[in-house]
């Protein structure tokens, strides 16, 4: 549901909507900018249950979730059905950018080839607990766009096996090469995750 503190980064929706469904606002919004986009709205919680059923209708995926559970689970979703993800993520004054392809072989990673399992609770705050600079969701949201636009029409230098990183208080981008981990559980070269099955646990929390 939307909900007031979320108007400062995310502008899709307005005052108004406080306390209706963020899909259906969202539509709204949409259709007033261009009534021919055609929106599938899915007002349902990612679960382990749902995940691969759901992401496997779509050939990109745009995944902006603020909580490790759920990145992984859509993660691992998209790698087990084939799907690109472009993945953006942000927290206080830095965000990151990063495009997983590592269902197409080896040359590429996936999200745990960065982050093998989740930080310990605590470790790392959420953005209620850490706060986040409103416009940073725009400047991320923005090239996370960008490069789901490229990865539509196979245009410029994917994103695929490097990690952009941006600082807001320095004003600076940097680029780093993100290698695919041979011991990664999921696309490795023995992997352990060949199912959504381990995510049971964590699912509940995810969303």
């Amino acid at each position: 549901m939307v909900d007031l503190s979320n108007l400062q980064r995310q502008v899709i929706h307005g005052t108004d909507r406080v306390g209706t469904p963020k899909v259906e606002s969202a539509r709204e919004a949409i259709a007033r900018v261009n009534p021919e986009v055609r929106l599938a709205a899915h007002r349902v919680r990612l679960t382990a249950e749902n995940a691969f059923a759901l992401l496997a209708e779509y050939d990109i995926v745009a995944d902006g979730s603020d909580n490790f559970a759920t990145r992984f689970l859509v993660n691992d979703a998209c790698h087990l059905a084939g799907k690109t993800l472009v993945s953006a993520a942000i927290l206080r004054f830095e965000g990151q950018i990063a495009t997983f392809k590592s269902h197409l072989g080896a040359a590429y990673p996936c999200y745990r080839c960065l982050y093998r399992d989740a930080p310990p609770p605590g470790l790392i705050p959420s953005c209620s607990e850490g706060g986040v600079l409103g416009a940073l969701a725009g400047v991320l949201g923005s090239m996370q766009a960008v490069e789901v636009l490229k990865e539509a029409m196979g245009i410029g230098e994917s994103m695929a096996g490097q990690l952009m990183i941006y600082d807001a208080l320095d004003a600076t981008m940097r680029k780093i090469r993100l290698p695919r981990d041979p011991a990664c559980p999921l696309c490795g070269d023995s992997p352990t995750i060949v199912d959504l099955s381990p995510h049971r646990a964590v699912a509940a929390d995810a969303g």
